[in-house]
């Protein structure tokens, strides 16, 4: 696809790091790495776009079980992913993404795996464009479709115990991913 830039960042590169592309106008990636949260909003600003959106998803310290109890003492995350086809999808995301809001600047979807600590990042989605409302409303649809459409899954772990966190599903289409507003635009 065209002006579109992903890769997968490995660890056990010494080099490796996750960083904005050179060309293009989208960031897609999947990293064990750390996410450059302030480097993604900074690379959406462009000079036609009045409005940069980011949503940033962080590991709270409670979950809801597989019985439907709220568990407060999370100690940690393990994201695991079906690596070739994230950012694919995260590809899939970003034309539909495009499709709806045409006027869009830049778009990053990156999303972490392995381990991660309380108050850790595990996603990003930054999202620019001329105006305000198109700005909330992709990013709201970007990070609603990655949830919906790519292949990744979160492993709870509490203090006395583990399991598959209880938001599992099957990854669908995002074009099937309705906006804030209920509707598929």
């Amino acid at each position: 696809m065209a002006g579109t830039t992903w890769w997968r960042v490995q660890s056990r590169l010494p080099w490796a790091v996750v960083q904005p592309p050179a060309n293009g106008n989208s960031w897609l990636g999947l990293t064990d790495q750390v996410l450059p949260i302030a480097a993604a909003y900074e690379w959406c600003v462009l000079p036609g776009c009045g409005a940069v959106v980011l949503f940033s998803g962080t590991v709270r310290d409670h979950a809801v079980d597989e019985h439907g109890e709220t568990r407060d003492d999370v100690q940690y995350l393990t994201y695991e992913a079906y690596d070739e086809q994230v950012v694919p999808a995260f590809a899939a995301i970003e034309l539909e993404l495009r499709r709806r809001w045409p006027d869009t600047g830049r778009v990053v979807l990156l999303h972490r795996t392995g381990r991660l600590g309380l108050s850790e990042s595990s996603v990003v989605a930054v999202v620019s464009a001329p105006h305000r409302p198109e700005a909330f409303e992709a990013a709201r649809y970007a990070i609603d479709a990655l949830k919906a459409s790519a292949p990744i899954w979160k492993h709870e772990v509490w203090a006395d115990g583990a399991d598959w966190g209880t938001g599992a599903h099957t990854p669908v289409s995002p074009t099937a991913v309705a906006t804030a507003t209920g509707s598929v635009r």
